[in-house]
């Protein structure tokens, strides 16, 4: 128990021990009372002896002389059986509610620690899950499709060219959508912040393409004759050969991962051209803001 415990059971056990003492002294006093013995003398009057009269009236009006005597304190009653009995039971049921008492207070120090190792264990476990979790995603990311957007000029046609989309993943990539659009500008700080397509209805539906890492496929031919069908006048073309205002082709390809889940989102990337008109001569480069040329 330890020296504290010790000193809380000699404490109790003075307690218990008081309250039966004082009920036995108690009942050897209560039907006492103390003798009191009294001795009074009184000189007897000596009517042949000489005097005054006032010596006389002196002596006869002198107190008599009282002794109080105190007795000899009653010695304890010795206890009774039943008396020595309730004793010890009181006493063995005080030890025995502080040693429940004890035990009790190491049981529950004992579940503190226990949780606070099986709060430290779960948190381990759910660091060790994440890092899994981004280590799985790290992985998947590294071997993921990555469709690039890149401009070939046309072998066989002179100011021709072909906006190129490019596997460069390390996994195979199935192209499901591919949109572009076409808008005249003064440079590409007027474009929309935010690119603009409109819902077009096709003939015949989208035919998916699965590209195989390092492979290629082209999804926008333009050439300088199809500038004046972007023109709505003959003014606006003079103004683009002019460099007044540029023309912009940009769009976006969705495509997805055959390593991925069905229902897992799909990735993006998006592009945008700068077509530069000249007088015999014609380019396509990319070029255009940040939002234009992204990749999800």
């Amino acid at each position: 128990m330890g020296v504290k415990g010790l000193a809380i059971v000699a404490v109790l056990w003075v307690l218990l021990q008081a309250p039966l003492s004082v009920a036995a002294q108690t009942g050897n006093h209560a039907g006492a009372k103390p003798p009191v013995s009294s001795s009074s003398s009184v000189e007897p009057q000596n009517a042949a002896s000489p005097g005054t009269e006032n010596e006389g009236i002196a002596r006869d009006l002198q107190p008599p002389h009282i002794t109080v005597a105190n007795p000899p304190a009653p010695a304890p009653a010795p206890w009774s059986m039943h008396e020595r009995i309730s004793w010890a039971a009181n006493l063995v049921l005080v030890l025995l509610g502080y040693v429940g008492i004890m035990m009790a207070v190491s049981l529950l120090k004992k579940i503190t620690r226990q949780t606070a190792y099986a709060e430290a264990a779960a948190d381990a476990a759910n660091a060790s899950a994440q890092a899994a979790l981004l280590n799985a995603q790290a992985v998947i990311h590294a071997e993921r499709p990555w469709i690039l957007i890149t401009v070939e000029p046309s072998r066989s046609l002179e100011n021709s060219f072909t906006v190129m989309a490019t596997n460069r993943g390390r996994t195979p990539a199935r192209i499901i959508e591919t949109t572009d659009r076409s808008k005249i500008v003064i440079d590409e700080k007027r474009l929309p912040a935010i690119p603009e397509y409109r819902h077009v209805e096709r003939s015949a539906p989208f035919t998916p393409i699965i590209l195989l890492p390092g492979e290629f496929t082209a999804i926008k031919p333009f050439s300088r004759d199809d500038v004046k069908g972007l023109c709505d006048s003959e003014e606006r073309f003079k103004r683009i050969e002019t460099w007044e205002e540029k023309v912009f082709l940009y769009g976006k390809v969705l495509y997805r991962d055959l390593i991925s889940p069905a229902d897992s989102p799909a990735h993006e990337t998006n592009w945008c051209c700068w077509y530069i008109h000249g007088r015999q001569n014609s380019g396509l480069v990319i070029a255009g803001p940040l939002e234009y040329n992204s990749h999800t």
